[in-house]
């Protein structure tokens, strides 16, 4: 393993930043490669039989490419429905994002959590299991959502948003029956914790929300604990697969993540 090699954190947009921060908090000295699919946007609208086949094939590309010596798919969507497929493809560690159904269960004082992901997300079974392994206990509510990738998505083009959004979107959960008790929300899309600030003032009372980028930084330093890296890092670079928009828009928000250069595929 030469110290040069990067970590390839891949997502179909700006939610995998929100794993990309606390992975550099804690690995200070890896190189960083930040992969978007922005032609395959957004994953949390496409069927999962074209995902199970786009992401193993893509990210395969997209880490020969970057010479990664190991990738993160920071995106729950492609994770519950493809990190099989792309371990089976591929030959270097492959780290997933998965719902933090298991630290809601720890923390709720209420038993009763919500869980705010894509529409592809929060009907998986991989959900209902971790749910029923976990949390058999609490009352799991689940609500999707594809509005609030695109808020994040503005937010990070430094475009303003609407509050009002932000609590029609959590009213998804706090209306259902027994969601006045929901004291714990998952973010169970890393889209979601770019906007955690929105949704903690839009909600109508006190909650805890919890996503799993900690949780995914420190498997990726157990996974590359020994392995060298450089004295200085290079500055991180985003590596896109195009669609027909422009990039330009998001280029200062990436640089507020430490991700300076640009480049497409």
């Amino acid at each position: 393993m030469r110290p040069e090699q990067p970590i390839l954190i891949f997502d179909t947009g700006v939610g995998g930043l929100s794993i990309l921060e606390p992975v550099r908090k804690l690995l200070p000295h890896a190189p960083i490669v930040y992969a978007m699919d922005r032609a395959g946007y957004p994953y949390g609208q496409k069927p999962e039989s074209e995902l199970a086949i786009r992401v193993p094939a893509l990210l395969g590309r997209l880490c020969e490419h970057a010479d990664a010596r190991l990738a993160v798919i920071a995106c729950n969507t492609a994770s519950v429905i493809a990190l099989d497929p792309v371990r089976a493809a591929l030959d270097l560690p492959i780290v997933g994002t998965v719902p933090a159904i298991k630290p809601a269960a720890e923390q709720s004082q209420s038993r009763v959590f919500g869980v705010l992901g894509t529409e592809s997300t929060v009907r998986q079974p991989y959900v209902e299991n971790l749910s029923m392994k976990f949390a058999s206990d609490c009352t799991v509510l689940r609500h999707g959502t594809h509005d609030l990738v695109e808020l994040a998505e503005a937010k990070l083009r430094s475009e303003p948003t609407d509050p009002a959004a932000y609590a029609r979107i959590l009213d998804g959960l706090f209306s259902q029956p027994r969601g006045e008790e929901i004291d714990t929300i998952v973010l169970a899309c890393t889209h979601f914790p770019l906007v955690e600030e929105e949704l903690a003032a839009a909600a109508p009372k006190h909650v805890t929300f919890l996503h799993g980028g900690g949780g995914i930084a420190r498997r990726v330093a157990y996974l590359t604990a020994e392995q060298p890296w450089p004295d200085r890092p290079p500055p991180s670079t985003a590596l896109v697969i195009p669609d027909d928009g422009d990039i330009e828009p998001y280029r200062q928000g990436l640089r507020d993540f430490g991700i300076e250069a640009i480049e497409t595929l």
